[in-house]
């Protein structure tokens, strides 16, 4: 063998491992970014200007972390395999173990990313490890990934092209620095091909450095940073590369979202006050109502409408469109006519299990979803729990299998004392049972509306019950009886909300004959919003625009009328115990929307990494740290932003971390009732 044969395949016996491994590391990242690519195109509607409105310069440069980040975690056993300072991963079967290795772990990346494509429709961010609370009560589980597969083809069409890409591209080192036929035969033939002990020597030196120094290049890659200054990034720190919130999702990348969320604090309590008293003065969750109040035994009904979104309805819309928009329902148009609505009103929470805290114990969403956290075993109530104090029969109705979402664990939690669910309207004789069931979710609304009055009927007044409704939720579908009825029109959501509104009409028309009915307070509002077509609602402050409706047929509680000021879901509560003048303390994030002057209500969400405040016709936008931007609330698209020139920016600021401080704390010290809390009730709002 020829002398420069020799040092080819030394040097090919020194290089081509440690090159294959950087060639498919490599290909990991075209591998996250095509993922990019198709969610983004697959929720374009959700990020319009996310080209235009963003430098280049800023998305690759967040991409390029967070991919880094996730790629190293995932691939760290990988890493090892192919940098072990070792001879023996030159063997033909080691490298074929590597391959299978890395494409296993990268096509499970692939998988969870092109499924988030999906879910982020629902969602608004990227999924973290709480998803597998969320759903691990539902029995159905493998139908709904069923249908959504089927639904969603073209991305199983990419997740298998894919997968294919990385098998196909995959490089062994054999296929690096390709040699002359008599060195490939020589280096099959001895996988150690050194011709002296120096030789030797300078492989396993070589391979050992190579692995000693991917160490601190893994760590400083997975932190997002090399210096002393840079805590270890997290999913908020995707903000700084976007000029909205919503925009993060697609800097992100899904696995990294599920790895920093593993096993960490939902609920760190910043230090904003070192004060708490001072901190009290600013804002305070403690409701402490005059003691000489007369308590008012109206009923109370709470509709939670699934995905009913304030943009589907006409008569909270009149503007829209140029005044031409007409909403797809007509009974709640009606409805809104004779109740008590508000100028601004907002959800506090992207999922329906941010709904029922939110709407029923005035519990908002921060981080991660109340329920899925540590603080939901803390000890705390309900609108539920404080009405049956005067002797309230309280009941919650759900029309998915018994269990499903934590929301029979959660109502009982909170002081409801009966549950209906799948089970109990199929015991119901007076109904059809199954025959109603959508095969997916749960009883068709209509029915199981009817079933609701019926069972209202049966209940010893006072009473408080809730609805949480099922219909209007994917794969979109309405009775086959109403396919003609209710035809495609729009977004696919758009027949569903048109089939809920004609039950909500058909459970009036029924509640009104019974005995109940005029001595009964409604509240009508949605978990959550969901599909849009017009631009404000698919902004960072118009995703969060649900419709709060109070009703009193009785017409005794307030004048119906459109008020100006802000709603919001945890206003629901003490806005109903103001309204029935509830006489004992209890805590709750929100206000009495009805005794609170339009000035001073407000609302709060968080979004991405971003918490949203809206106050004095401002919306301030506030990573934890310091605001990133402010907007008028007249600047639908949030197209201008005011940072630096509000003379409102500073004090909306100490409010929103008085609210965040307030929240973290309790939530920790597990204080989310009012007893042995000195709050100044002078000092409630913020």
């Amino acid at each position: 063998m020829s002398d420069s044969v020799k040092n080819k395949i030394i040097s090919a016996t020194l290089l081509r491992t440690p090159l294959a491994f950087v060639c498919n590391m490599a290909l990991a990242y075209v591998a996250y970014w095509l993922c990019r690519l198709v969610f983004w195109a697959e929720n374009y509607a959700a990020f319009p200007q996310f080209w235009s409105g963003n430098s280049l310069k800023d998305i690759f440069t967040g991409a390029w972390m967070f991919d880094t980040s996730a790629i190293l975690y995932t691939n760290v056993l990988y890493a090892v395999v192919m940098l072990l300072p070792l001879h023996l991963k030159e063997h033909r079967w080691w490298q074929q173990v590597a391959k299978g290795l890395f494409v296993l772990v990268n096509s499970l990346a692939i998988i969870i990313n092109l499924s988030d494509a999906v879910y982020f429709q629902y969602t608004g961010r990227r999924t973290t490890t709480t998803v597998f609370q969320e759903f691990s009560n539902e029995g159905n589980i493998g139908s709904i990934v069923g249908v959504e597969l089927l639904r969603h083809w073209y991305l199983v069409v990419a997740g298998i092209a894919l997968i294919v890409l990385l098998w196909k591209a995959y490089r062994l080192p054999s296929d690096i620095l390709s040699l002359h036929a008599e060195g490939s035969r020589s280096s099959r033939r001895k996988h150690k091909v050194f011709t002296s002990k120096l030789q030797g020597l300078c492989y396993y030196l070589l391979h050992l450095i190579l692995f000693v120094a991917y160490i601190p290049i893994t760590v400083i890659g997975m932190r997002g940073g090399a210096t002393t200054a840079v805590r270890p990034i997290t999913i908020s720190n995707a903000n700084q590369y976007v000029a909205r919130p919503a925009e993060a999702a697609v800097i992100l990348n899904t696995p990294f979202s599920l790895i920093r969320t593993v096993g960490k604090a939902k609920f760190i309590t910043p230090a904003y006050f070192e004060d708490a008293n001072e901190m009290g003065k600013i804002y305070t969750p403690i409701h402490r109502p005059q003691p000489d109040s007369t308590f008012v035994k109206k009923n109370v009904v709470v509709f939670i409408l699934e995905s009913f979104g304030r943009e589907y309805i006409g008569a909270l819309n009149e503007t829209l469109e140029d005044g031409h928009y007409a909403g797809y329902t007509p009974f709640v148009d009606e409805l809104c006519r004779e109740s008590a609505t508000f100028r601004w009103s907002f959800c506090n929470g992207r999922k329906s299990i941010d709904g029922m805290p939110s709407i029923l114990s005035s519990i908002p969403m921060f981080v991660e979803p109340f329920v899925l956290t540590p603080a939901s075993m803390n000890t705390f109530g309900g609108l539920a729990q404080e009405l049956g104090k005067h002797g309230y029969e309280t009941a919650f109705f759900h029309g998915a299998e018994n269990g499903s979402m934590g929301f029979q664990a959660f109502a009982r939690k909170t002081g409801f004392q009966k549950y209906f669910g799948r089970t109990e309207y199929n015991a119901d004789p007076r109904f059809r049972g199954d025959e109603d069931f959508d095969g997916l979710w749960a009883i068709w609304d209509e029915p199981f509306m009817q079933f609701y009055c019926a069972q209202m009927s049966e209940l010893k007044e006072p009473f408080m019950t809730a609805l949480f409704s099922a219909t209007s939720h994917h794969p979109y579908s309405v009775p086959e009886a109403y396919r003609d009825t209710f035809p495609e029109e729009g977004l696919v959501i758009h027949k569903c909300i048109r089939y809920t509104d004609h039950a909500l009409r058909r459970f009036f028309e029924e509640a009104r004959k019974q005995p109940w009915f005029r001595n009964t307070l409604f509240v009508l509002t949605s978990d959550h919003t969901n599909l849009s077509d017009h631009a404000f609602y698919q902004s960072d402050i118009g995703g969060f625009c649900s419709p709060i409706i109070f009703y009193d047929p009785s017409g005794t509680l307030f004048e119906p009328r459109m008020r100006e000021g802000i709603a919001q879901h945890i206003d629901i509560m003490p806005s109903v115990l103001g309204l029935l003048r509830h006489d004992e303390p209890y805590l709750a994030f929100g206000c009495d929307l009805f005794h609170t002057p339009a000035d001073s209500t407000w609302a709060v969400n968080y979004n991405n990494g971003i918490y949203q405040y809206v106050k004095h016709n401002r919306l301030l936008q506030f990573d934890g740290m310091q605001t990133r931007a402010v907007y008028a609330l007249s600047d639908s698209l949030l197209e201008h932003n005011l940072l630096g020139t509000e003379p409102l920016q500073t004090q909306m600021e100490w409010e929103l971390k008085a609210i965040i401080q307030q929240y973290m704390s309790r939530m920790n010290e597990d204080r989310l009732t009012p007893a042995g809390d000195n709050s100044d009730p002078m000092h409630h709002q913020p």
